[in-house]
């Protein structure tokens, strides 16, 4: 059995090895099929996918986790612009919904990521997907964990978000900074994650896929 890692003591080699062990390329059923409520161990949440997955049909996305191959790694995060009409502002992935002309989640993943920030083809490593994540616009996102390596230049499409930037990925994989916060909706209590860095909020799906990250691979 492989052991808790700590995430202070982790290195980019070791990171990238214990995904590559833990991860794949095969999609989740859930991901398309509305019969298959995604489960996130939270009872007030689950509820909700539920209600949500009655009242509107699925929609697949797919979101790129991009760990950055430095000495001490870290993890490119965009901010949404103010306009879009869902998650606008927020702190994110890049990503979106999953096209018909994209051939697996992650082509799309790796389209959105160029789209949004330029990032290109020839720097990303894909490693595998993580868990499929249910959020409450109906959304199913699929995340590809990737190795990028240094020396990209982005190019930020401001029509989609304002900017990007990267974090430790031990301060995001360190689970005394997953802090859990809680919000109404419809008259139930629904928990979520929440991890400030600095003056950046970084909470909701974002966060919820980063800590269903540390349990996938932090984790024994």
């Amino acid at each position: 059995m492989l052991k808790k890692m700590e995430p202070g003591k982790v290195s980019s080699a070791e990171f990238f090895a214990r995904s590559k062990a833990r991860l794949s390329f095969d999609v989740p059923p859930a991901l398309i099929d509305p019969n298959i409520i995604p489960r996130t161990g939270d009872a007030g949440n689950d509820r909700m996918l539920e209600i949500v997955a009655q009242e509107q049909p699925v929609r697949p996305a797919a979101v790129l986790i991009p760990v950055v191959d430095h000495p001490e790694p870290t993890v490119l995060l965009t901010q949404r612009s103010e306009h879009l009409s869902s998650h606008a502002g927020q702190i994110s992935f890049p990503g979106g919904k999953i096209d018909a002309t994209d051939a697996t989640p992650m082509d799309a993943a790796l389209r959105e990521a160029h789209e949004e920030v330029g990032l290109k083809r020839e720097f990303i490593e894909p490693i595998g997907y993580l868990d499929r994540y249910g959020t409450a616009f109906g959304f199913r996102i699929l995340p590809t964990v990737a190795r990028v390596k240094p020396g990209f230049k982005l190019e930020i499409n401001e029509g989609e978000v304002v900017d990007a930037f990267e974090v430790p990925l031990a301060f995001l994989m360190n689970p005394a900074n997953h802090q859990v916060h809680s919000k109404e909706f419809r008259g139930m209590e629904r928990s979520y994650y929440a991890m400030p860095f600095a003056e950046r909020y970084i909470w909701g799906a974002t966060a919820g896929i980063l800590r269903v990250l540390y349990e996938r691979i932090y984790l024994p």
